[in-house]
């Protein structure tokens, strides 16, 4: 990866101009993409091949997106979805299994409160929530042998409470945990949550990076082998 700063990766991350030689960027308005024969297909639907096939799995311009967040992030691999609460739900079904364990901060979006609290336990998970700004000890004792991930939103909305990350990145690298963090609010111009042991990171793009209360969007990062399972669950289920 080159070592561009971050207002570089932001313009520069760019999907390869086309034969037309244009300037910009353009909109990709297609629901699905050609072939040049069967056996392409074959390849590129049993993933042998990157290839975009279906608006609802890639698209240039999505792809642009997850480039520039993952660049500018540090991670390995990213997938974007229709709103930020579509990735913080993806990364949850996408990573987790019935019985599974969540601790989070106290603190969350509200519609990741009502995810946690009324819809997840429909299928099995369960949570505890631990007060944002409490001391390790207490984020410890709230982890039990099925606690399978730590979630924090920080700086919160609204509230901006800030997590200890470099605590709480101890902590799940020591117990074998996932620690995803929404780094919404600060973006990752200002805070870069794997640097202080985060293994995802969540963005309702809805807010700050896209600035203008124009569009709605969210990305996930972080490695590619946890990102393979939040791509093929978003690629059935279509967030």
């Amino acid at each position: 990866m080159r070592e561009w700063q971050d207002e570089t990766w932001a313009i520069r991350a760019q999907v390869e101009r086309s034969a037309q030689a244009e300037h910009s960027v353009p909109v990709y308005l297609t629901s699905s993409f050609v072939f040049d024969g069967a056996e392409e297909m074959r390849a590129a639907f049993a993933d042998e091949v990157p290839r975009n096939i279906y608006s609802r799995f890639t698209n240039p311009n999505v792809d642009e997106l997850v480039n520039k967040v993952r660049r500018m992030e540090g991670a390995e691999a990213g997938h974007a979805t229709a709103t930020g609460m579509a990735a913080t739900f993806a990364t949850f079904a996408g990573l987790l299994r019935a019985g599974d364990h969540i601790v989070s901060g106290r603190a969350v979006f509200g519609s990741t409160h009502t995810l946690l609290t009324k819809i997840l336990p429909r299928f099995g998970f369960t949570h505890t929530y631990v007060d944002l700004t409490a001391e390790r000890e207490v984020w410890e004792r709230a982890v039990t042998e099925d606690t399978r991930m730590i979630f924090v939103e920080t700086p919160t909305n609204p509230g901006v409470e800030i997590a200890d990350l470099g605590a709480l990145g101890d902590l799940a690298r020591e117990r074998g945990l996932i620690l995803v963090v929404d780094n919404t609010f600060a973006t990752p111009v200002l805070q870069k949550p794997l640097r202080h042991g985060a293994v995802i990171v969540i963005h309702s793009c809805t807010k700050f990076i896209d600035g203008q209360g124009r569009v709605m969007g969210g990305v996930v990062v972080g490695p590619a082998d946890l990102l393979a399972d939040i791509r093929t669950f978003c690629r059935s289920t279509g967030p």
